[in-house]
């Protein structure tokens, strides 16, 4: 297979090799717009972006050899490079402090904008854990959340499962090695079904092995995707538990599943709720807490679902946002007058029939994109007016 000679893609690849601050590359792209800009700006530019010398000898470097491997990668089906110039950049990760610079994606990127629970715990849980995080992610993915994890042995694997047993649900994996590589290597052909059916992330490129210090900041990503992390039996000295501090750090809600106080598997999750963490036994509490926020979230990214900001957001995620008010009393036959008064929601309801259509049919009969797609008929669903079904979409009818 032959490479892809495309300069922009070449250019950010050369931006993500470039290492060292993520914030100083972050800024020349924000300055320059483009990635072909940023390495054309020059000396000047990159040293007043705040880059260093080491990154500045790579952005220099004409020899394009050490990006074949990626290039090849990126030409196979449903394979994509995120920048974060790129208007597809997942608006809920421009909120982290520390956002990464680009994505590799297996999958559909579009996933990425979908409502979102993290489930994370130990890699060693007990039978009982097992059993949990497989129904929570069941149940979460039955409501229309999509669920995130890590791909890590344990409850991350069980997570993914209980998502996949869902006709038509949605995971994402976050990994800490290239998205090509599975780890553990048993978790390859779970890692296959993700990319099928969601979508695999990872911020290093196609082939990068396990690296232990990936892991840490490969938590931040997945904690800034979701809308809340659930913690699933976890010691009090876990990575379950820095993917929870992240999560909260970045505003998102945090809730922890308890369980018996002669169990170490559960004593990171009592840590977790002595701190404030929300206390959960059964997947339709955190349901509840999360569909509200996954609305206002839609609303207000509705109009500017490609507006970037790189402010990270503080306290609660919903207080985070910018002002849209929910609308209360939204039952059957009651629509949100923010949907119901906007064209492109007008646009959208009109191409809508009786009959089940799919995402690809909307897009093309609105010309809206996949993730705008996805806000707004979330918002629809909410309120009544959308039926889903196996991944297809119908006016519900009210009578």
């Amino acid at each position: 297979m032959h490479e892809t000679s495309d300069p922009a893609m070449l250019a950010l690849l050369k931006l993500q090799a470039a290492g060292g601050a993520t914030a100083s590359r972050r800024a020349l792209l924000d300055t320059c717009g483009t990635p072909q800009a940023a390495l054309a700006a020059g000396r000047r530019a990159w040293r007043d972006a705040g880059l260093d010398d080491a990154q500045m000898r790579v952005l220099k470097d004409v020899d394009e050899d050490p990006y074949r491997y990626s290039r090849r990668w990126l030409d196979a089906p449903h394979h994509h490079l995120i920048g974060w110039h790129d208007p597809d950049y997942p608006p809920l990760l421009r909120r982290l402090s520390s956002p990464p610079l680009v994505l590799f994606v297996a999958g559909d990127p579009a996933v990425l904008w979908h409502p979102a629970i993290a489930i994370v715990g130990s890699r060693s849980p007990t039978a009982g854990g097992r059993d949990n995080a497989f129904d929570f992610a069941k149940a979460l993915t039955a409501s229309g959340l999509a669920v995130a994890s890590g791909l890590a042995a344990g409850i991350d694997t069980e997570a993914h499962h209980g998502a996949l047993a869902v006709q038509d649900g949605l995971t994402i994996a976050v990994v800490g090695t290239g998205p090509d590589i599975a780890y553990p290597r048993a978790n390859a052909g779970l890692q296959a079904q993700i990319a099928a059916r969601g979508a695999v992330v990872s911020e290093h490129p196609p082939g990068t092995d396990v690296r232990r210090e990936h892991f840490p900041s490969r938590n931040r990503i997945l904690a800034g995707l979701a809308l809340g992390t659930l913690v699933i039996e976890a010691t009090e000295r876990s990575g379950a538990l820095i993917t929870a501090r992240l999560a909260a750090d970045a505003g998102r809600e945090v809730f922890a599943v308890p369980g018996s106080i002669h169990n170490p598997m559960a004593r990171g999750c009592h840590r977790l709720i002595r701190d404030g963490a929300a206390l959960v036994e059964r997947a339709d509490e955190v349901i509840a807490a999360a569909l509200p926020v996954a609305a206002e979230l839609a609303a207000a990214l509705r109009g500017r679902l490609h507006a970037p900001t790189s402010e990270p957001v503080g306290g609660t995620l919903p207080l985070a946002l910018p002002s849209v008010p929910l609308i209360p009393g939204s039952g059957p036959g009651q629509a949100l007058s923010s949907s119901k008064d906007d064209p492109d929601y007008q646009r959208l309801w009109e191409a809508l029939g009786h009959d089940p259509t799919g995402m690809d049919q909307l897009a093309e009969r609105t010309r809206l994109t996949a993730a705008e797609l996805s806000s707004m008929l979330l918002v629809m669903e909410l309120e009544n007016r959308v039926a889903v079904e196996h991944g297809r979409y119908s006016r519900k009818s009210l009578g």
